[in-house]
C-alpha cells in the first residue's frame, strides 16, 4: 500500500473491486468498456501489475491495469487508466502510474519500459504518459500498433503504441 494523501491510498485491486473498476471505466466516457467479467478476471489474475486508489471508506476511485507480456519481461503494458470524475484534477492518475511502476520494478527484476496505446486526440492520456516519461528521464517512441481497419467491430480510431524507456526507477 502506498500513501497519497490522508484520505486516499494506493493498493492492489481485489476481485471485490471489479465492479467498481467497471463502473469507473464506463463513466469515463473515454475508455473502451470491456465486459464486467473481464474486470473481475483482471482484479484476480493481474492484481500484481495493477493498482487502485481508495478513498477514506476503502472504495476504489481510480485504477490502472497492466500486465507484463511473457515475451517482453522488462516491459509493463498499461492497459487502462481511469479516475472517478469527482476525483479528477488531483494528480491521481500520475500517482497511480508512478506507484504501480515502482512496485512492478521492485517485484519484477529488470523493468526497463512501459507501453500503452492511445487513440489520437486523447489529450489527457497523451499528457499523462509524456509527463511520466519526463519525470523518469525516458524517451517516448510512438508507432501505430493497430490501424482503424484492424478492428472487426465497427468504426474505431487507430491505436498508437507509446513505448517509454529506458526507465530509471
Amino acid at each position: 500500500m502506498t500513501a497519497t494523501r490522508a484520505d486516499l491510498h494506493i493498493d492492489r485491486p481485489t476481485v471485490a473491486d471489479g465492479a467498481a473498476l467497471w463502473r469507473i471505466a464506463k463513466d469515463s466516457n473515454a475508455l473502451d468498456l470491456n465486459s464486467s467479467y473481464s474486470y473481475l478476471l483482471w482484479c484476480r489474475d493481474f492484481a500484481g501489475t495493477s493498482a487502485v486508489v481508495r478513498d477514506e471508506r476503502g472504495e476504489p476511485v481510480g485504477f490502472v491495469t497492466g500486465y507484463v507480456p511473457p515475451d517482453r519481461p522488462g516491459t509493463l503494458l498499461v492497459w487502462q487508466v481511469a479516475v472517478d470524475a469527482a476525483q479528477r484534477g488531483r494528480g491521481l492518475a500520475a500517482r497511480l502510474l508512478d506507484g504501480l511502476t515502482e512496485r512492478v520494478a521492485a517485484e519484477h527484476d529488470g523493468l526497463t519500459a512501459i507501453e500503452t496505446t492511445i487513440t489520437p486526440g486523447n489529450t489527457a492520456s497523451e499528457r499523462l504518459f509524456t509527463s511520466y516519461a519526463e519525470r523518469h528521464g525516458a524517451t517516448v517512441e510512438r508507432t501505430v500498433l493497430f490501424e482503424a481497419g484492424d478492428f472487426p467491430d465497427g468504426p474505431h480510431d487507430p491505436e498508437v503504441l507509446y513505448r517509454i524507456g529506458p526507465l530509471s526507477l
